[in-house]
């Protein structure tokens, strides 16, 4: 009678343990350590043809830039994970910017995004916080933990206000590098 009662027990604690392990596995993703997403986004370029030119064909319009501007950059700092790469925000021909991520290396984890923000880059565990202290605004997922990524910014997006770029883990709240955006 007695191994009776402990068996339905023993089947619970099995139950419950493979259920932990399956929620733990989800949450955390551990695989993701060991799986890089290398993305190699071209430099973006405004279509010209999109845009109608006032001059005539043989003129060439002195104002108008011959291609993308850089207006702002900044190098990652490691914040929880391992983090090198350069961010630009670069203005295209049409106006429009592009927050642009080169030769980024960090590691991959769950719900990484790209974030710009108002707070301070700070070194060490100091800054792994604050990004969503103040203001900031997504950019959306991260493509990839690794090479050049292009992310569209807002038109609207003020560069005197959002001045740092975080790569923010969502899940855990947490930055894995962040470089602080310099005028060019």
């Amino acid at each position: 009678m007695r191994g009776l009662t402990k068996k339905p027990v023993l089947v619970g604690v099995l139950v419950a343990a493979v259920l932990a392990v399956g929620v733990g596995l989800y949450w955390f993703q551990p695989w993701k350590l060991w799986q890089d997403e290398t993305v190699h986004d071209a430099l973006p370029t405004a279509d010209a043809a999109a845009k109608p030119s006032k001059a005539a064909p043989s003129e060439t319009a002195p104002d108008e830039p011959a291609g993308p501007k850089t207006l702002a950059r900044g190098d990652f700092i490691s914040h929880e994970h391992t983090t090198t790469g350069t961010v630009k925000v670069i203005q295209l021909p049409d106006g429009s910017r592009t927050l642009r991520l080169e030769g980024l290396d960090t590691s991959n984890g769950p719900d990484l995004r790209v974030w710009v923000t108002d707070a301070p880059v700070k070194e060490g565990k100091a800054g792994w916080g604050v990004f969503d202290d103040g203001k900031y605004q997504s950019l959306g997922k991260l493509k990839g933990n690794k090479g050049d990524q292009n992310y569209a910014l807002p038109a609207d997006l003020d560069l005197g206000t959002y001045t740092s770029v975080s790569i923010w883990c969502d899940r855990f709240n947490v930055s894995f590098g962040a470089a602080e955006l310099a005028a060019a």
